[in-house]
């Protein structure tokens, strides 16, 4: 590969292996015979200035995470992490949320008319008062202030009683507008532009992409897949050219090469656009036989749009026809009716379709209005008003999300997949769905970053980074002086030494904590985000925060709504042996009782200074239990509890001498002596089950239970691809998702609720792309035993019982 990474390994054999023969550099993006044979023929000596660029680049990230993830651990929490890429990823993420909580809806009507031409008029206006449609509200959900005086905003009363004074009455065209429009296709795929395309149209993240591209890569069908160039060779340029002619006609082909203009800064590092590989390109219907069905979807988009970035323009014909109609208390209105229709299909041929991937609502879908006359007095089916709410601005998912960090020059492509990779795995971002949801974690860390480390979590600074990094790339500036001023600053201004030394100006507490109002407020601990609220007698109230709600979900009559619940912790009595308090509690993990040890007293040593306290692996610990499934927090008692605290129960012993004991596990109730246990069939044999009775169950061979199947706890619909149907079940090891051939697990952050057909097929997707990697789970299976013969004794264990290794043949003698 020629990029800086490839360079770096390049380099780093050179120091390895220390050849002592000539050495030379080849580069190739595309595993073909010719590209290989090209490349032997075309060799160079190695890039000392893109290895300087990698080396920064892996220099610069260590020393921002090294330096300031331990200001987390001690700040906010520990084996949490801070990255140049990621801290800034999560910032934009925690922005969007921030938005969210802070919109407002509103409200407004509209009214459409049915028109018995089968086409619809949308209400534009009402005595020259434009009516209020989506594009009158801002991103916070109320009107734009300069909309305010010009529009009308109609109420389901009064968008009614409009219907009403309507009703029955033609329209009149008033005029007509037709005007043509020039669509052109777009340029060949960059990893950026691939990931998302395959995120809207495919429903994958960015990570199951590029596994599934790697693969085609290996295997010689597409070009190199981490590039950020949208330029084709002279020789991709004809293959795209003559497959267009070939397949859609040479009136299909743009008259001249088209050649598309990147924002690639770094000329040496320069790829070609991600395309299929070769001089001629095979189509998808040709390599169907050999392609799996994900690397099969893949390879016919990348396909598509570098054979159609090569065709003619789409011409379109839009009409727009503007209706009058008076109401029947005299009042003015105007109706408006949109129609646009394919007049050459062009590069859209290409892909089959009569729109573009745009936008495919009921406003821009194409359709052809019927042939009207000014004047015209056009009949009227039915008048009808529906309301409609703003709606909170979308959250990042894995492809809008890489657009975004790609329009702010953050990151590169072979870092986008990582990077959302690596926030998820850090508890700062959810999955719901397709849609990235950060966490409280990712608020309290945001927050830090944004106020002690501002310059840190620019956007602006750190697209100046990747800017400095092409510069030393490209020989106009040298490393070492490059980090030295990062690090220790420059001009006056701190480096990323001085600013992560000062942790005394850091408020641990302020930074955890989120303000709902005066005395209620969410905090993020050690073991996730709960609710406090505070008395003015000193006292509080704790509340765990569900783990599956989103923050702009947590409003303050929720929070309230929690702190209220009875469920949040219960004092049940104290336990007569121990003398300690015993209580009902909600955790992350269910329902359960705990013994709560009262507070150590206070010792003083010989200065009168009170001692350290122990440490708290060293304390012992409060004996917890979980609820039955009988149970509830609200009306479980002390003695209830206290038998739950009483297990495990001894029994008595086997004949063997060892212990039976009687126990609640995560799968239900069980028998346990020595290494061999037998799961019960219900909960009450937990206090009820005598010697006898498991001396019996264990008499007997030990039983596989082969269950009746259980139903799907959600039906997603069909795979659009196999018509197989998707649905979640519940396994031993949490729900999974699948279509009868492949399972997947959900996801932390994945929730029933949440769940749609697209994230599952995510799912799948990205479980078929690991087995790919590396070959299906092995199924356990029970052998039958083979008769023992006799003198047969089992391997004792001091004795290795190893296979022989296999003979390798002896390589053929060199001729002389």
């Amino acid at each position: 590969d020629e990029d800086r990474e490839g360079e770096a390994i390049a380099w780093h054999l050179v120091e390895v292996l220390q050849p002592k023969i000539p050495i030379k550099r080849m580069v190739f993006n595309e595993i073909t015979e010719e590209a290989i044979l090209a490349a032997v023929e075309n060799t160079r000596d190695l890039d000392y200035n893109l290895i300087d660029a990698q080396e920064t680049r892996r220099v610069l990230d260590r020393l921002y995470g090294y330096r300031l993830s331990p200001v987390l651990w001690k700040k906010v929490m520990p084996r949490i992490s801070a990255g140049r890429v990621q801290s800034v990823a999560t910032r934009l993420i925690v922005e969007k949320e921030r938005e969210r909580m802070a919109f407002i809806s509103s409200g407004w009507w509209d009214i459409t008319a049915a028109t018995a031409l089968g086409f619809n008029a949308r209400l534009l206006s009402v005595e020259g008062k434009k009516v209020a449609a989506t594009s009158d509200f801002g991103a916070d959900g109320a009107v734009k202030e300069k909309s305010l005086a010009d529009i009308l905003l109609l109420d389901e009363s009064g968008a009614k009683a409009l219907v009403s004074a309507l009703e029955g009455t033609p329209l009149v065209v008033k005029s007509m507008e037709e005007s043509p429009r020039t669509e052109r296709p777009k340029p060949p795929f960059t990893t950026s532009t691939m990931q998302q395309d395959a995120g809207s149209r495919l429903g994958w993240g960015a990570q199951i992409t590029m596994r599934i591209a790697q693969r085609l890569y290996e295997n010689g069908y597409i070009t190199y897949m981490r590039t950020d160039s949208i330029n084709l060779s002279e020789q991709a340029i004809k293959a795209a050219r003559a497959a267009a002619k070939s397949l859609y006609g040479a009136d299909h082909v743009y008259e001249t090469p088209r050649v598309y203009q990147g924002k690639t800064k770094n000329a040496q590092e320069a790829h070609e656009a991600i395309r299929p590989a070769g001089d001629t390109f095979k189509t998808p219907g040709e390599l169907a036989p050999e392609l799996s069905r994900d690397e099969f979807a893949l390879y016919d988009l990348i396909w598509k749009r570098t054979v159609a970035s090569q065709m003619a323009d789409a011409k379109k014909m839009q009409m727009r026809v503007d209706f009058d109609v008076a109401t029947s208390d005299g009042k003015s209105a105007i109706f408006r009716a949109n129609g646009s229709v394919i007049t050459f299909a062009g590069f859209l041929a290409a892909y089959d379709e009569v729109a573009t991937d745009e936008s495919k609502d009921e406003e821009s879908a194409d359709r052809r209005l019927p042939a009207m006359a000014l004047g015209q007095s056009v009949p009227i089916n039915e008048y009808t008003c529906e309301g409609h709410e703003t709606k909170p601005p979308a959250r990042y998912t894995e492809p809008t999300l890489v657009k975004k960090l790609e329009e702010l020059g953050i990151g590169r492509p072979s870092t986008f997949a990582s990077i959302i990779q690596t926030i998820q795995d850090r508890g700062y971002v959810n999955k719901r769905g397709r849609a990235l949801v950060p966490t409280f974690l990712a608020f309290s860390v945001t927050g830090l970053l944004e106020t002690h480390f501002t310059k840190l979590v620019d956007y602006d600074f750190t697209a100046s980074m990747e800017e400095d990094l092409d510069k030393i790339a490209a020989g106009e500036a040298g490393r070492v002086d490059w980090l030295r001023d990062f690090y220790y600053g420059v001009d006056g201004q701190p480096g990323l030494n001085e600013l992560s030394l000062d942790l005394g100006n850091i408020d641990a507490r302020a930074t955890n904590t989120m303000n709902l109002s005066d005395v209620i407020e969410i905090r993020v601990g050690r073991y996730g985000a709960y609710l406090q609220e505070n008395f003015e007698d000193g006292e509080r109230k704790l509340a765990n925060i569900p783990e599956n709600l989103a923050p702009d979900e947590l409003t303050l009559a929720l929070a309230i709504e929690l702190l209220a619940a009875p469920s949040g912790e219960r004092e049940l009595g104290l336990d007569p042996v121990t003398g300690f308090e015993v209580v009902a509690k909600s955790g992350r993990f269910g329902p359960y009782i705990s013994e709560v040890f009262p507070e150590e007293p206070v010792e003083l040593n010989d200065k009168g200074e009170p001692k350290k306290k122990r440490k708290k692996k060293d304390a012992p610990k409060p004996k917890t239990a979980s609820l039955l499934s009988t149970m509830s927090l609200d009306t479980i008692t002390l003695d209830d509890a206290l038998q739950l605290l009483s297990l495990p129960r001894t029994l008595g012993t086997n004949s063997a001498g060892e212990e039976i004991t009687v126990q609640n596990g995560r799968y239900g109730p069980y028998l346990k002596a020595g290494a061999d246990s037998r799961t019960l069939t219900s909960e009450d044999q937990l206090f009820a089950i005598t010697l006898d009775e498991a001396l019996d169950i264990y008499s007997k061979p030990k039983e596989r239970r082969r269950g009746v199947a259980k139903p799907p706890l959600k039906e997603l619909g069909a795979d659009p691809g196999t018509e197989k149907q998707v649905i979640i079940k519940d396994g031993r090891f949490g729900m999974y998702v699948t279509d009868g051939e492949t399972n997947a697990t959900l996801r932390r952050g994945d929730t029933l609720e949440a769940m749609t057909l697209e994230r599952g097929l995510e799912l799948l997707a990205g479980r078929r792309a690991w087995e790919a990697e590396n070959g299906p789970s092995p199924k356990k299976s029970r052998k039958k035993a083979a008769p023992k013969k006799a003198g047969d004794k089992p391997p004792t264990l001091t004795k290795k019982v190893v296979k022989k290794a296999a003979t390798k043949k002896k390589a053929a003698a060199k001729k002389k």
